[in-house]
């Protein structure tokens, strides 16, 4: 911290104030196993004097003991693998967020996993972020997991790109060598929505331009990569265009003061200005846009206020307030592009928690239009998304949803997907736009066995006591999930055709028998016992 301690030893509140308004610039580093993430942040904290004494000798020491760069070198990468299981496998395996400072900006660097298997940690890592570092190993050039991550970017709307060739101390600073990456990674760029990209020759280990210019490669004339860290431009990166503020939380202290809480999404507001409230319509006016510090007169992205009317108008949280001229999409389902991140697959129909800004409500992705092979690009069939796949979905919501597309505005286009059972999030969807009518499919057998969790069938119970274990049956499948009913009357073909395609699991209680799935004998099993074999045969599941 070289650099401020001046500021810091003579007046601690200006250094405080003009930490504050420094720009914060948001990046990860992303690429192949082993093409030196770590090491590379390492280094961009060792020679910006942003490690404290105490790390670095722990460091030192570190390095002796694994022997992994040389004698005399540090392993600058021990300053990101902070992980004791990291350090055994000498892999990052989870997302590690790091800050530094400059004298005109200030870092939240995240170090993502360069391992397939960990693409969903990318994709979180990168949510957030304003540029990304893409590393390339000089002597393998662009690889698999490289055409990956520079897609997941493209996807997520990462607007900054900096391509880092690495190690060009192994391949003897040879400026054909990064000449002939350059080209390979442009022409696999040039159907990607990537415009702002830049590249620079490295060797992260032994510091060439990475914070001061290499003199081993003179033929190279641009500025390395602390410079450009700190000059690339991404003020203008937000839309300022149309004004969205989801709203999180209506505060009422008292009888005088009603204010709409929230963070402004995109889009400049003023007050004064003549507003719109979604899902209702209703129409007001902002009075004051209200801060801890004070009142505003404008509020714009990434800012949290709070907005209060000029008159009394139902709003909830969840509810969108927008400029009264530009109209996002209100619809129950859309379509969007999908990063599955649960072990257990996404098939169409199953029932989820949607949560869209602020909004949460319940749906299922209705369809795959196909899945996305992010090494070549290529659309798959798919029936349905394994983890850390990604593919084109459509996604049916129980109630209207105020929206806009991904590539107009990030706060109100995306949305992930929780478990309504675990709470746990299993996937994240960038939005592409609204779905056609005529996209839309009859509902399938498969639909209804992924909505119930269960294969459609018919069971006949038999036995003095089979109408009280039929219910006592029907009560633990539906407080499990699961959709069933009692059939007291004669089952007929027609009536098990019914059942089979409705998608449910009919009880029988006065069956024929050649027209039923399976048989239970009530005086010979329980009901549980009847569960678990149920759960057994994958009946249910």
């Amino acid at each position: 911290m070289s650099h401020q301690s001046d500021l810091i030893s003579t007046d601690i509140n200006a250094y405080l104030a003009q930490h504050e308004r420094k720009e914060l610039l948001r990046f990860l580093t992303c690429g192949n196993v082993d093409d030196g993430k770590s090491t590379l942040i390492g280094r961009l904290l060792y020679d910006s004097k942003m490690i404290y004494e105490d790390q670095l000798a722990a460091v030192q020491a570190d390095s002796v003991k694994s022997g992994t760069t040389g004698a005399g070198k540090v392993d600058l990468a021990l300053l990101v693998d902070g992980l004791q299981a990291e350090r055994e496998q000498g892999i990052t395996i989870d997302v590690a967020y790091r800050y530094f400072s400059t004298k005109s900006r200030k870092f939240i660097i995240a170090d993502t996993p360069g391992h397939e298997q960990y693409t969903r940690n990318m994709a979180t890592g990168a949510s957030t972020c304003d540029l990304a570092v893409i590393l390339i190993d000089a002597r393998y050039g662009v690889q698999t997991q490289t055409k990956r991550h520079s897609f997941i970017a493209s996807l997520l709307g990462i607007k900054h790109i900096i391509v880092a060739i690495n190690k060009m101390d192994l391949v003897e600073f040879s400026e054909s060598v990064y000449t002939k990456i350059k080209q390979d990674y442009k022409e696999f760029i040039a159907t990607l929505n990537l415009g702002d990209v830049h590249f620079i020759p490295m060797s992260a280990l032994d510091g060439d331009n990475v914070v001061n210019k290499s003199p081993n490669m003179p033929w190279y004339t641009g500025i390395p990569m602390m410079e450009a860290l700190e000059t690339i431009e991404i003020a203008s990166d937000h839309n300022f265009e149309t004004p969205r503020f989801p709203v999180q939380y209506v505060n009422r202290p008292n009888l005088d003061f009603r204010g709409f809480c929230g963070t402004v999404a995109a889009g400049i507001f003023h007050k004064g200005d003549k507003i719109t409230t979604l899902p209702s319509g209703k129409t007001s006016t902002i009075k004051s846009i209200v801060t801890y510090d004070g009142e505003l007169e404008q509020a714009f992205p990434p800012m949290a206020v709070t907005l209060t009317l000029d008159n009394e108008i139902d709003i909830s949280r969840g509810d969108m307030i927008i400029a009264a001229e530009q109209q996002p999409y209100i619809a129950d389902s859309f379509q969007a592009s999908l990063v599955w991140m649960d072990e257990k697959p996404m098939i169409p129909g199953r029932q989820y928690v949607i949560k869209l800004a602020t909004r949460s409500v319940s749906g299922s992705i209705s369809m795959i239009n196909h899945r996305i092979d992010v090494n070549t690009l290529e659309h798959i069939p798919a029936d349905a998304l394994q983890l850390n796949e990604i593919g084109v979905c459509n996604v049916a919501v129980n109630a209207p949803v105020v929206f806009d597309a991904y590539t107009n505005s990030k706060g109100t286009g995306s949305f992930i997907i929780i478990d309504r059972l675990s709470n746990v999030t299993v996937g994240a969807g960038m939005i592409i736009g609204t779905t056609a009518t005529d996209e839309l499919k009859p509902v399938s057998s498969a639909e209804r066995s992924a909505r119930f969790s269960q294969q459609a069938t018919v069971i006949a119970l038999t036995g003095d006591n089979k109408l009280k274990v039929a219910q006592q049956l029907e009560r633990h499948l539906f407080d499990n999930g699961h959709a069933a009913t009692i059939l007291e009357t004669d089952t007929t073909i027609e009536l098990v055709t019914t059942i089979k395609q409705a998608g449910l699991i009919g009880i029988c209680t006065n069956a024929n028998n050649y027209k039923v799935d399976i048989n239970f004998d009530c005086e010979q099993i329980s009901v549980n016992d009847i569960y678990t074999t149920l759960k057994t045969d994958k009946i249910i599941y």
